[in-house]
């Protein structure tokens, strides 16, 4: 029987002002915590009012450190988990106002490659199995076409067929994330929400895989919302990058122009951090992250700025956007609060 082809887009260079592929619209996500507050139960604010836009074939990074919500900001973007206030869209579509059906027939569309490769690939079941159960419960293609798909899948990332009949434990840590980035491309979908997926792997494999997801943008215009820590590899794929702290963005715009010159202290803080031949080591920021149980009042970050000013201490500052589009939410770009 003949195999359903994984058709090659057109890479397009994204235009920022076509209507965008994902938008999240002041976008908020709290979790009960274990322990309360007088009378009521604590409240964990993962992600605090959060607006991003993603255009057909582009790769937007979000950065910042471990815990300051970019995980839950990815899970929100495909509908995984539910905000708690404001608007996910994908492709025109309020992500929240769909009922299952709909939504099912969204989901090939929106992919997620995941952190840890062991725990996200199930143990019990086969190369073949993995990669073809999208298709068998969105597309409902016989065996014979499954298969066929998936071996061109797995050709696409690197593996042949001797990885149909083989298990998870039978892959090196590398070969299990190309294992789950063909799972995430077998659907032909336009979003792929990369959730730090190069970050359990080794330097050298990382390399490998971060030139692979390169290579599969270009050739099938896939748009990512690329999600790391380490801003030196973000900066390998991504056209804009989005910087993350406590919850909220506190900086945003153009890979190129956020790199050479940031504005907001935080994203200067984790750039001084980035390893360099022939520079004196980085000076660490004093003190550690908040406790997004109880965050700070004004900006979130003054209690570990070098530049803190008392208007930092009391107003949360405004995101201010410039004509090309950068946005900075920071009292030294916007020093009269709203």
């Amino acid at each position: 029987m003949t195999a359903v082809p994984i058709s090659p887009r057109v890479q397009q260079t994204p235009i920022r002002a076509a209507p965008p592929l994902l938008e999240l619209a002041h976008v908020s996500k709290a979790f009960p915590a274990r322990r309360r507050l007088g009378h009521r139960r604590a409240m964990v604010r993962a992600v605090d009012d959060v607006s991003l836009s993603i255009g057909p074939g582009e790769c937007v990074g979000l950065i910042g450190e471990s815990g300051c919500g970019k995980s839950t900001l990815g899970r929100l973007s495909l509908r995984l988990i539910e905000p708690t206030s404001g608007a996910v869209r994908f492709g025109g579509a309020d992500l929240s106002s769909l009922n299952p059906d709909e939504l099912a027939a969204l989901r090939p569309r929106m992919q997620i490659v995941f952190q840890d490769p062991c725990s996200s690939l199930n143990p019990r079941k086969t190369t073949e199995q993995i990669i073809g159960l999208p298709l068998a419960v969105h597309a409902h293609l016989p065996r014979t076409q499954r298969r066929d798909r998936v071996i061109e899948a797995l050709d696409r990332v690197g593996l042949g067929p001797d990885a149909l009949h083989r298990y998870p434990h039978q892959f090196s840590g590398g070969q299990r994330q190309r294992i789950g980035i063909a799972r995430a491309l077998i659907t032909q979908p336009a979003l792929v929400v990369c959730d730090e997926p190069v970050s359990a792997l080794d330097v050298s494999v990382q390399a490998q895989i971060l030139a692979l997801l390169k290579q599969l943008r270009r050739e099938f215009g896939l748009a990512y919302l690329f999600i790391s820590h380490d801003i030196a590899v973000v900066a390998y794929l991504a056209e804009r990058i989005a910087v993350m702290y406590l919850g909220g963005i506190v900086e945003s715009g153009p890979a190129r122009e956020l790199i050479a010159a940031p504005r907001h202290p935080y994203t200067q803080a984790l750039l001084a951090a980035v390893p360099r031949l022939h520079a004196a080591p980085a000076t660490p920021l004093a003190g550690d992250p908040p406790s997004p149980l109880a965050p700070p009042s004004g900006c979130a970050f003054h209690t570990r700025c070098p530049v803190a000013m008392p208007i930092c201490r009391s107003v949360r500052p405004q995101t201010v956007t410039d004509a090309t589009g950068y946005e900075i939410a920071c009292h030294l770009h916007n020093p009269s609060p709203a």
